[in-house]
């Protein structure tokens, strides 16, 4: 437990912090589940369409550090080739 006041503070801006990067988080993977979904029903427009707009998400909380630059690039990526893919 944190003894001074100042680390009580610390504490209460982790913990508000935390939630808020869960809350990111959790949007991050709607967002791609919408693609795969969208993948798996078969219409390749819709998922096209499903993907572009999922991918200003995926963007936006590269920018915020929740997730590594490199990761949101590899999960566009494959969401894409699996659109490129379909029949």
């Amino acid at each position: 437990m944190a003894n001074t006041a100042q680390a009580r503070k610390r504490a209460r801006q982790a913990d508000k912090q935390r939630e808020h990067n869960a809350s990111l988080r959790s949007e991050l993977r709607t967002a791609i589940k919408k693609v795969a979904k969208a993948i798996e029903s078969g219409d390749k427009a819709v998922a096209r369409a499903v993907f572009i707009e999922s991918t200003s998400t995926v963007d936006s909380i590269a920018d915020k550090k929740i997730i590594h630059k490199n990761k949101a690039a590899r999960h566009k990526s494959r969401l894409s080739a699996a659109i490129k893919a379909m029949a």
